[in-house]
């Protein structure tokens, strides 16, 4: 029987396994076709810190999530094996090594056929996740929600920072150029220039003031045919996309993003794809008083598998 997360009438909200949704912990991905694991890493981060405290209030948080999905009908414990791996040992005063680390530990993951649903920590963490994705698959196609484009070509002039994995993902041979959709950049910027480098790469830019008031399920319907069923596809998405008044509790917060509905017809709109792997990066629960922002964080991870491959619906 495939596991299932430990019910509200089982054992209070309050109680039970500090694990992600309750489910049960595993210490290998076999036998699994989808694994919760946390990335405890923001020394990436440019502007507030917080991001390493996002994997423990996100699961904190999923403490509120059952099982069945009523919106969508699916129920992803039905038919898929889930559990929580834990978190990555990273080194958290040494960026370089604890991206080496990241891709040592998804490796195996990866290479199990575990689906990897990963809580950060700051947007770093995707280049190695990449990496080890795409030592599987091959290069993926990509859907970036995000306020950046995390492009920049270094940061301080180093070439690890949060602003900068796809840029790396570009020039390791990561990704699919033109398959790649990053939807919700807004903000201000440094020159009028400043998007023309993914463009050139053939990367789709949705900036947020082109889809407000407007649902997104006709763009999402648009992603879904010009990637196709097969492309194996990675979904990152950062928190601050969303607007700061659903979702404050992050590092570089920027006025006039995506709502919460949006956010949700993104996710739902991967259904049909060929999904190797997801994130939710960039809550910082120091800037998240209420704990919103992380329990938005917990729901969109938990809409996240239920778009995988293989969901039962109901």
């Amino acid at each position: 029987m495939p596991h299932q997360p430990l019910g509200g009438n089982a054992m209070p909200r309050f109680g039970g396994p500090a694990t992600m949704m309750r489910l049960p912990a595993a210490t290998s991905p076999a036998g699994l076709n989808a694994a919760f694991i946390g990335v405890p890493l923001d020394i990436g981060t440019s502007h507030r810190p917080g991001a390493r405290f996002g994997p423990r209030q996100i699961r904190a948080e999923s403490c509120l999530l059952r099982p069945y999905n009523m919106a969508t009908g699916a129920a992803p414990f039905d038919t898929l094996q889930v559990a929580d791996l834990g978190d990555v040992p990273i080194n958290t005063f040494h960026l370089p090594k604890s991206v080496q680390i990241i891709e040592q530990h998804y490796r195996p993951i990866v290479d199990a056929g575990c689906i990897p649903l990963t809580l950060g920590g700051d947007h770093t963490i995707v280049l190695p996740i990449l990496r080890a994705v795409a030592a599987r698959h091959g290069p993926v196609a990509l859907i970036h929600v995000d306020a950046h484009a995390d492009v920049n070509e270094h940061m301080f002039g180093e070439p690890l920072a949060h602003g900068t994995p796809f840029r790396r993902a570009v020039e390791d041979g990561l990704l699919q150029g033109d398959k790649v959709w990053q939807i919700g950049l807004r903000g201000t910027g440094y020159a009028a220039d400043d998007f023309d480098w993914p463009r050139a790469q053939g990367f789709h830019i949705v900036p947020a003031h082109e889809v407000w008031w407007r649902s997104l399920a006709p763009l999402m319907a648009e992603v879904r045919a010009a990637i196709g069923p097969d492309t194996p596809t990675y979904l990152s998405f950062d928190i601050d996309g969303i607007d700061p008044a659903y979702a404050g509790g992050t590092g570089t917060p920027e006025v006039g993003g995506l709502s919460v509905p949006q956010a949700l017809e993104i996710v739902r709109g991967c259904r049909g794809l060929n999904l190797v792997g997801c994130d939710l990066v960039e809550v910082s629960p120091p800037y998240d008083p209420s704990g919103n922002t992380a329990l938005l964080g917990a729901n969109l991870l938990y809409e996240m598998l239920c778009v995988l491959p293989g969901v039962a619906y109901r």
